[in-house]
């Protein structure tokens, strides 16, 4: 069997945006990308790492994000979609170019574990350690809490800003035992820092049948079980009400869920948003200004913004 391979030459800025159109929209059988930083990061490893970057073939510039598809996939069609999601992105002010797209197709093998050498240990905190489920790591403080992963087909590894700025936001908020909704749990790592850092009970969703099945599976490998996961768009059909609402998706969708969030949150609940481009911030802030709610603290990590919020006081 042969696999549709479609590779996109385009920048860091638009990799959080193509991996979900690719994956919701498109329902790709799995993404893939090749960061020229990945390759810098490995030769700053303090082991017998040797990087000569001369040697590696077709080097990106920045992002070669590749996009697997069924063999009997419409190419131009795909290759039409893709041209027109970078152009509705640059629209947005991201930056798209060169926005090269080669389209192959390629045997089906274990090409999903191949970038598994440039995935390493993420010290993200004092209290949160992100660490792939092939790798050996021993925290320097005995009650760091260790998030085991594999993100496999699903979005989310820890290794983007934007997931990290949720991370950091969840551990600012769980200065007590809390319930909360990780709303596009994707890889379920959200969830299972919310878990490891001490919430009385975690709600997962996703609107993909690939997220819920990687959500359960990283939640076992942490020993988790009761982690409730809940198929739907946003937060439609969810029952109850939350201490703390958790989203790392794109600005477009944070303004769907936002007119959600009342109905949802408790008294004294917090939200945290991540996946922002600080050219979509405006929006962001007039949406939640227009449903009765705060910003209490913005976070910055390059162009990405992650922010606690609560409703306004009168």
């Amino acid at each position: 069997m042969k696999l549709l391979e479609i590779k996109i030459e385009s920048s860091y800025d638009v990799e959080d945006a193509l991996a979900y159109f690719a994956t919701e929209d498109l329902k790709a059988l799995g993404t893939e990308a090749r960061r020229r930083s990945d390759f810098e990061q490995a030769g700053w490893l303090h082991d017998s790492t040797v990087v000569d970057m001369d040697d590696i073939p077709n080097l990106p510039d920045e992002l070669e994000f590749i996009v697997y598809f069924d063999e009997e996939t419409d190419p131009e069609e795909t290759v039409n979609c893709f041209k027109d999601k970078l152009t509705e992105l640059a629209g947005y002010g991201l930056k798209t170019a060169p926005g090269e797209i080669s389209v192959d197709y390629v045997a089906d093998q274990d090409w999903n574990t191949v970038w598994q050498k440039y995935y390493h240990v993420i010290n993200l905190s004092r209290h949160l350690a992100i660490v792939p489920e092939w790798e050996d790591y021993q925290p320097a403080f005995k009650d760091q809490e260790i998030i085991r992963l594999d993100p496999g087909l699903a979005f989310g590894t820890g290794n983007h800003q934007t997931t990290q700025l949720a991370m950091l936001g969840i551990e600012r908020a769980m200065v007590k035992p809390l319930t909360v909704a990780d709303v596009g749990t994707g890889s379920g790592i959200l969830a299972i820092a919310a878990h490891k850092l001490g919430a009385k009970s975690v709600l997962a969703t996703d609107i993909s049948d690939e997220s819920m099945t990687a959500a359960e599976e990283n939640a076992a490998l942490n020993g988790i079980h009761d982690i409730a996961l809940q198929k739907t768009s946003l937060l439609a059909d969810v029952d109850g009400k939350f201490d703390l609402i958790v989203a790392n998706i794109l600005a477009e969708i944070l303004l769907d869920l936002i007119p959600q969030l009342d109905s949802h949150l408790n008294e004294d609940g917090q939200v945290i948003f991540s996946g922002i481009d600080y050219l979509q911030l405006p929006k962001i802030e007039q949406a939640l200004a227009e449903n009765s709610f705060q910003i209490d603290l913005k976070m910055r990590a390059g162009r990405w913004i992650g922010l606690a919020i609560s409703r306004k006081h009168d």
